[in-house]
């Protein structure tokens, strides 16, 4: 249809004037009329006349458009019921839920006010009061010198100087708790930074003050510990409120750069201590022997000088005890040192030639038979060798001679005197 065709935009139509469809725009003031109308029925309100569609008024009364005291009305009764509806919200917004694991913070007007359990909880809304969630049950973990894992590294992180000027690469981690959510929260600005830190400071001051092979053989254990109490004590000194659980030593070794070398160098180092192991090995062999018998050659030195010694003090005794009786008898005493004197040359001997006075025989008495007889025959050979000496003299010195070495009494001593008596 053209512009200036006169039925464009006209209200009349083919059937009494109404509109027909899809002809010109929508009327804003019938759409205005009609939502006014139906807000009024739900809020309870009466529009006293309704308007038709021809433009009429289906009631009394004429006129286009509704009553200015309607307006006003309904405009301050949605006003206030929005105003309620947003005050409600506002409120609302105040309510927040604290986990078992966290710790609730409020903050008035940005400055902290209390701390908060779990459960549901309410507190003025923004922007008089805020609150901050803190969990204080979890445990945090950073890591030094890697992140990941292990071949993920960090050489600026990892790499130390020790005491002997060496350098190594230490990889760790260290665990954590809260202890405080408030010092956690308020006294740093970044409290996981400052543990990352605080560790790096406290491991490298460490490592600095020990030897290379300490750190990475025998000592990682002591150093986990110390490196745990240095940084408790500096992380308290600022007031962070976390408590370290744990230092964990994931990887302690040299450069890759001079890794070959260190390698030769610890070989070189198990060689020695073997060898050393070895030596020490035959040294509790060998000492311990060379001590027992320097031990028992002492002992037996000092039992030959105490022998010694009693013997001379014995042999001085019967000295002086012999001199006393030769003084007292000297006749009887020598008679008595020649006999004792004759056993002992008698009783070292097997074999005694002896040279009767006055007719040139050499009697040959052999001991050591004579002895053995004697120790076969026992008693009644001695009986039988008494009976013999009566009839021959010859035959009577010799079975009586070994009775009288073994058994020096009186009974030799008259012997010895009636052969003698013979002789002369």
């Amino acid at each position: 249809m053209s512009l200036n065709d006169p039925q464009w935009g006209n209200r009349g139509g083919d059937n009494g004037g109404g509109r027909r469809p899809n002809q010109g725009p929508p009327d804003l003031d019938e759409l205005w009329r009609d939502l006014n109308q139906r807000l009024g029925g739900l809020f309870g309100q009466k529009s006293g006349r309704r308007r038709n569609r021809s433009g009429g008024d289906d009631g009394d009364g004429g006129g286009g458009k509704p009553p200015v005291e309607f307006n006003s009305r309904f405009l301050s009764g949605g006003i206030g019921l929005l105003v309620i509806a947003m005050i409600l919200a506002w409120l609302a917004s105040g309510f927040y839920i604290v986990d078992a694991s966290q710790r609730g913070l409020v903050l008035q007007f940005g400055r902290y006010k209390e701390s908060t359990e779990p459960g549901l909880r309410w507190r003025l809304p923004y922007p008089i009061q805020s609150n901050e969630l803190v969990n204080v049950s979890g445990v945090r973990t950073i890591e030094v010198g890697y992140r990941g894992s292990e071949r993920n590294k960090v050489l600026k992180e990892a790499l130390m100087l020790t005491d002997d000027e060496n350098i190594i690469n230490i990889q760790f981690a260290v665990q954590y708790i809260l202890k405080s959510p408030v010092d956690y929260v308020f006294n740093n600005r970044g409290p996981d930074e400052a543990v990352m830190q605080v560790a790096e400071t406290a491991i490298r001051e460490i490592v600095g003050k020990s030897r290379m092979d300490f750190v990475l053989y025998e000592g990682r254990e002591q150093i986990a510990v110390r490196a745990s109490e240095l940084m408790q004590e500096i992380l308290d000194r600022y007031g962070t409120g976390i408590l370290i659980s744990k230092v964990t030593m994931q990887n302690a070794q040299p450069p890759e750069q001079v890794q070959a070398a260190f390698d030769d160098a610890v070989k070189a180092g198990q060689d020695r201590e073997r060898q050393k192991n070895e030596g020490q090995a035959y040294a509790n062999d060998v000492i311990p022997r060379a001590r027992g018998t320097a031990a028992r050659l002492s002992q037996e030195a000092e039992g030959y000088r105490q022998r010694l010694i009693a013997t001379a003090e014995g042999d001085a005794s019967r000295f002086q005890q012999l001199h006393e009786e030769y003084a007292k008898s000297p006749e009887v005493t020598r008679q008595r040192l020649y006999l004792e004197t004759m056993q002992q040359v008698y009783a070292n001997s097997a074999k005694v030639l002896v040279d009767a006075k006055g007719q040139g025989n050499l009697l040959f008495l052999p001991l050591d038979k004579l002895l053995q007889a004697a120790a076969g025959a026992a008693l009644p050979y001695a009986a039988e060798a008494a009976t013999d000496s009566a009839s021959t003299g010859e035959r009577s010195a010799s079975p009586a001679l070994p009775y009288t070495l073994d058994r020096p009494d009186t009974r030799s001593r008259d012997a010895f005197r009636s052969r003698d008596r013979e002789a002369r």
